[in-house]
């Protein structure tokens, strides 16, 4: 009777956690359009709300952090469950990270807002649009434990890496025809560079819910040359591999 009643309570807190998680995920997901937004607009006073709001996402942070150890000292989960809540205590340092990305992204429309607008073809809010999405499809397959949507985020990243570099291009030949635009150009630069890395982290949540879900960790995966892959494998710029004794420390090849 003591063991199920222990249960239940562990349900509760784990259903806190993953509350608490999409509270904060809808923030930062709030505070990625509405950067964007200060920026296309011209709207500086949403702006400085977007750059008021990073503190209510840093104490979600702190709120969650401690409830996760919490709940490691008091239930002492194993498995899935202790792959689950670690995995959230790296999930808020994700969605802390972007919420800074996003309050960086307010205050260089605060300095863009002051100049005359720039009259380019670069494509930012398709590049914010696909960046908000893989982080809520990132939460989502955290939530649901859904590795195969954790995957296609994974994947999805390319394509943002793509729409960025596009943008990267044309700001650079902006600069190229119009030397008074580089001020303005460097901070929409540092936009996009922003939204780029706001999906980078979107790929690290949805990487942590592979992890949790199959227990397999596909992280770098791809070891550079001479260096040592997760299977504790070199491999030589030959191609060869060598598998590495790590109890004598000699290696053999397979």
């Amino acid at each position: 009777m003591l063991g199920e009643h222990i249960t239940k309570i562990f349900d509760k807190d784990l259903d806190k956690l993953r509350q608490n998680i999409l509270i904060m995920g809808g923030n930062v997901e709030q505070m990625i359009s509405d950067s964007i937004k200060a920026l296309i607009n011209r709207e500086s006073d949403l702006a400085r709300k977007v750059i008021a709001k990073d503190h209510e996402v840093n104490y979600l942070e702190v709120m969650i952090d401690e409830f996760c150890l919490e709940m490691l000292a008091m239930r002492q989960p194993v498995g899935r469950d202790l792959r689950y809540i670690t995995l959230a205590l790296k999930i808020v340092t994700d969605l802390e990270r972007i919420g800074d990305k996003c309050a960086n992204i307010a205050k260089r429309a605060c300095k863009l807002n002051k100049e005359p607008p720039l009259n380019v073809n670069a494509d930012i809010p398709r590049l914010a649009e696909n960046a908000s999405i893989m982080l809520k499809e990132a939460l989502d397959s955290y939530v649901k434990q859904d590795a195969d949507l954790a995957s296609k985020v994974c994947a999805d990243d390319r394509y943002v890496d793509e729409i960025y570099n596009l943008i990267q291009k044309e700001l650079l030949n902006v600069m190229l025809e119009d030397s008074k635009a580089i001020e303005r150009v460097l901070l929409l630069q540092y936009v996009a560079k922003s939204l780029e890395r706001i999906a980078d982290h979107a790929t690290n949540i949805a990487e942590m819910v592979i992890f949790m879900v199959k227990g397999k960790d596909i992280r770098h995966l791809k070891a550079p040359n001479g260096g040592q892959d997760i299977t504790g494998n070199f491999t030589h710029s030959n191609g060869d591999i060598v598998t590495v004794d790590t109890f004598t420390g000699g290696t053999t090849n397979p």
